[in-house]
């Protein structure tokens, strides 16, 4: 086992750890000793969270070390993976074996644990959230015990997305399906105000479908089409509302950053793990000096809520490198920002400016309210616990599962305090 010491951040490099130690086990009983004997600790996955979540007063624990181990089940469809592996790792792997996993995040460079525990998402109207693939997970608890959950336990619906609460997450079984090819195909100049009558249509054109704009004009300066490949071009093509054009090369979302970065486009047919995901996981994902900011909203309520931020477009222009508008389906997990809706989630990769950005973030948050905004756990927000705990109905039982677990608060740190009151 390694321990390391001194200042650590996380990959934005907006959050410096306070934790004085961080430790990496090489084995699962390294990892109970290291528990057990904190007096505080909080696992930290591949730093991609632009918050505190990962920090603790006590010790940080990496799962960086321990075995990589993939194994999948093929007549259950379902494969046991180590919870520290990312996503790129995995998918390769089962790639070989013939299964993929439905749906991928953007960035494949994250964390199976981290962003399961988080509740991240990638796109696409029928696709649930990353977590909704779980199926099983291991837990080491606060004394160092090991404890096995799975979808016949009445709680597991509270424990895959945790945020940390409940414990070290060593190992999940997630679903597979048969591996699948898809292509995408990337669109510029749509008027926002086609969305008004044909947001729902355009979200329906494609296995995952991603918006995007920067808010300094009233259009869409991409619009991201992954579709299945036996499915052809998207149907919304040939309609007369969409007057949007087929970029002639590939793009990268970011204004001004390199598409060497960016998986393939142009409508060529490639494995789902290399089209799913926007980014290449052997370059810097997105633009690499950012922060972030997310919101998941009833799906219902998208051009609403388009309405609302174009009335302060100019102030989120100031400081925004793009933004992203995807739709998830809903799941049951109790703090999924997708738990009992359809959702669409507006993303926001802001400059790397916290102090002007924190205004901005407020705002946001004042012209979404009547919307019920969830934030994504593991990005920039200003919600308070007490208004969180109004758009989570199963809050109150997570709490309970998180004193059943973690009855002393070993687990627990600022950010726990701060967004669940706990």
């Amino acid at each position: 086992m390694t321990t390391t010491a001194g200042p650590r951040t996380n990959w934005a490099g907006n959050i410096t750890f306070g934790a004085p130690e961080e430790y990496r086990p090489a084995s699962a009983g390294e990892l109970r000793t290291v528990v057990a004997r904190a007096r505080q600790v909080r696992a930290l996955g591949t730093g991609h969270s632009f918050n505190d979540m990962a920090d603790s007063p006590g010790a940080q624990v990496s799962l960086a070390g321990l075995p990589p181990e993939v194994e999948v089940d093929s007549a259950a469809s379902l494969v046991r993976v180590a919870a520290g592996l990312s996503y790129a790792d995995v998918a390769v792997r089962l790639d070989r074996r013939g299964f993929a996993l439905r749906n991928l995040a953007s960035l494949p460079h994250i964390s199976v644990a981290g962003s399961c525990a988080t509740g991240t998402h990638g796109s696409g109207r029928a696709n649930q959230n990353l977590s909704a693939a779980v199926a099983g997970l291991e837990l080491v608890t606060a004394g160092g015990d090991v404890v096995e959950l799975d979808r016949g336990d009445g709680t597991f619906p509270g424990a895959v997305v945790h945020l940390g609460a409940l414990g070290v997450v060593t190992r999940l079984i997630l679903e597979v399906v048969p591996s699948f090819e898809v292509s995408q195909r990337v669109y510029e100049g749509l008027p926002l105000d086609v969305l008004d009558d044909h947001f729902a249509a355009i979200m329906a054109s494609g296995y995952s479908v991603s918006m995007f704009t920067d808010w300094r004009a009233p259009r869409l300066t991409q619009l991201w089409i992954k579709s299945l490949a036996e499915d052809g071009p998207p149907p919304i093509a040939d309609e007369p509302w969409f007057t949007a054009a087929p970029a002639p090369s590939a793009r990268h979302p970011v204004p001004g950053q390199s598409p060497e970065t960016c998986t393939q486009q142009l409508g060529v047919p490639g494995p789902w793990f290399e089209r799913l995901p926007h980014f290449k996981p052997e370059f810097t994902p997105s633009a690499g000096d950012e922060l972030q900011t997310e919101y998941l909203l009833p799906a219902g309520q998208a051009v609403a809520a388009l309405h609302a931020l174009r009335q302060v477009s100019e102030r989120i222009a100031g400081v925004l490198r793009i933004c992203e508008i995807r739709m998830i389906a809903a799941d049951e997990l109790w703090l999924s920002p997708a738990c009992e809706q359809d959702s669409v989630a507006f993303h926001f990769t802001w400059l790397p400016d916290t102090a002007a950005v924190l205004p901005v973030v407020s705002l946001l948050e004042r012209q979404l309210a009547p919307f019920g905004p969830r934030p994504h756990w593991g990005k920039i927000f200003t919600t308070p616990a007490g208004e969180l705990a109004g758009r989570y109905r199963r809050l109150p039982d997570f709490l309970d599962l998180a004193r059943h677990y973690d009855p002393a608060g070993k687990f627990r740190n600022a950010y726990t305090a701060r967004c669940l009151g706990r």
